[in-house]
């Protein structure tokens, strides 16, 4: 293809399921992943709950009353990758209380900027993958899209993708039912992933090559030391 070897992906996983091996999220994050690294991008794997990151919108917790807090060595992680995607179960509709952590802590380095004076997310791509047995997928990708997308990540076209089975209590994606992995021959579910991973790809690499977003009209320093625009005409006034 057009080569995406200089691309790298997180996906982060937000199940509520203590071992992430056991989590039916993680099957669905994998696909998107395989395809990923068929393509050169190089993958990484975190499962939430395999480290202790507190609730909070501070870097460090640490320094507002928590004994613990591996958010700060996460986060080198999340910095250094081109695309992030959040994956989460569906818990009465809503995103799992793991991904609201996630999107909390990121919250919390929203006043960290880039060397052009942006937003440190600017420059990256970001989607989510979700799965259940009730409704809620749209709702819950609604919420991430805009929480990434107003912390400076880039949301490509359709960034979103998830399996839901019948209404009520059931097998999750994944399970084994009469010989079958029950989610894994859902065309939806395959089209939608296989154009968000391509997307989250194409978005990236384009951002990459591009060095990421010029800096004219949006440079935080520049308001920062007393800057203003002005409207009338396209530059920065002191």
């Amino acid at each position: 293809m057009t080569g995406f070897t200089a691309l790298t992906a997180l996906f982060v996983n937000t199940s509520l399921k203590r071992d992430g091996a056991k989590s039916h999220t993680r099957l669905l994050m994998s696909a998107s992943a395989a395809i990923m690294e068929k393509n050169g991008v190089a993958v990484e794997h975190l499962h939430m709950l395999d480290h202790q990151v507190p609730p909070g919108v501070y870097p460090d917790m640490t320094e507002h009353g928590w004994d613990r807090d591996d958010w700060p060595r996460l986060w080198d992680k999340v910095k250094a990758a081109d695309i992030l995607v959040i994956g989460t179960p569906l818990w009465l509709g809503e995103e799992s209380s793991t991904c609201r952590v996630l999107i909390e802590r990121l919250y919390g380095m929203s006043g960290e900027l880039n060397d052009k004076g942006q937003s440190i997310f600017y420059g990256k791509v970001g989607g989510c993958v979700i799965t259940g047995n009730e409704d809620g997928i749209k709702h819950a990708a609604m919420t991430i899209g805009y929480a990434l997308s107003h912390l400076g990540y880039t949301i490509p076209p359709q960034a979103d993708c998830g399996w839901i089975g019948e209404a009520g209590p059931g097998p999750s994606y994944g399970d084994e039912v009469d010989g079958k992995r029950v989610g894994f021959d859902n065309a939806f579910t395959r089209r939608n992933t296989t154009i968000m991973t391509w997307n989250l790809m194409h978005l990236a690499k384009m951002l990459h090559d591009a060095g990421g977003y010029p800096n004219e009209g949006n440079d935080r320093r520049a308001f920062d030391a007393g800057c203003r625009f002005d409207f009338e005409n396209p530059e920065y006034r002191t």
